[in-house]
């Protein structure tokens, strides 16, 4: 049984990628069940009606996660 969200995008910081069938992956800050916003990652549909399994992130993790990628070479 699924329970019931509710979810307030407060920020759209921008589009990674999008699929063939127009799915977008976006980099999101967003307010879940009333919370206080975080950043997070994940595809959504067009007009955003439906979206898939994403990893939501604190401002520190989003810290972090830059550090660990200046290190990686493109």
């Amino acid at each position: 049984m699924a329970k019931d969200f509710s979810y307030e995008i407060i920020e759209t910081i921008g589009i990674l990628s999008t699929s063939p069938k127009g799915w977008t992956k976006e980099l999101n800050l967003i307010s879940w069940n009333g919370a206080v916003p975080k950043y997070d990652i994940r595809d959504w549909a067009p007009n955003h009606e439906k979206m898939g399994k994403g990893v939501t992130l604190s401002g520190d993790e989003v810290s972090a996660l830059l550090e660990l990628l200046k290190k990686v070479e493109p």
